[in-house]
C-alpha cells in the first residue's frame, strides 16, 4: 500500500535570523521541494503553509509560524513530508519510497525471483537499486536493459539481469 505521505528532507539547521530553515532535501532536486505551497511534519499529522527556494544542493525553506531563529532552532532534526497528491511526476518516474519492498524477478520467468529492493541509490548516469535476499545484497542498474518494467501497485519489478549480476557467471 502507498503511503499518502511521503519523506522529503529534514530540517539541518537555521538561515538567518528570521526564521528561515535550511534543508537537506531528499528528493531528485532542491527544485522538486521548492514547488510545494504545504508541507507536513509527524507523517502527515501537522501541515504547514510554505515558501521554499533552492540554494546550491540545500533548500531555504520559510514556514508558517516561523519567525525567528530561535523557533527554527526548535525545528532542527525534524523530517519534512509532502502529500502524495500534491506531487507530480513526470511519466515513468516513482518516488523511491514506492520502490522500497518491491520484488523484483526475472522478467522472462516470473517464478524466478531475485529478492526486495532494499534501497534506491542514485549514480552520475542512472540510478541503482540495491536488491536483498538471503544470499546478501546485489546492485542492478536502472536502465532500460536491465529494467523492463515496474509494477508499483503488484510489488513487482521485472529485470532482464546482465550476464553475472547474481554471481551467475554462466
Amino acid at each position: 500500500m502507498k503511503k499518502q505521505f511521503l519523506e522529503v528532507g529534514r530540517i539541518v539547521g537555521t538561515h538567518g535570523i528570521r526564521g528561515e530553515l535550511r534543508v537537506d532535501p531528499w528528493c531528485d532536486s532542491p527544485d522538486f521541494l521548492s514547488g510545494f505551497k504545504k508541507l507536513y511534519f509527524d507523517e502527515g499529522k501537522t501541515s504547514l503553509k510554505s515558501k521554499a527556494r533552492p540554494h546550491k544542493n540545500i533548500v531555504l525553506l520559510r514556514l508558517e509560524g516561523v519567525e525567528t531563529i530561535d523557533d527554527a532552532e526548535k525545528l532542527r532534526g525534524k523530517v519534512l513530508y509532502i502529500d502524495r497528491d500534491d506531487a507530480r511526476l513526470p511519466e515513468g518516474k516513482n518516488f523511491v519510497q514506492d520502490l522500497i519492498g518491491c520484488r523484483v524477478v526475472d522478467a522472462d520467468d516470473a517464478s524466478k525471483e531475485y529478492g526486495e529492493i532494499a534501497d534506491v541509490f542514485k549514480t552520475g548516469a542512472n540510478d541503482v537499486y540495491t536488491v536483498k535476499n538471503p544470499s546478501g545484497e546485489f546492485l542492478v542498474p536502472v536502465i532500460d536493459e536491465v529494467v523492463v518494467e515496474k509494477d508499483i501497485d503488484g510489488g513487482v519489478v521485472r529485470i532482464r539481469p546482465m550476464k553475472g549480476l547474481f554471481g551467475d557467471e554462466d
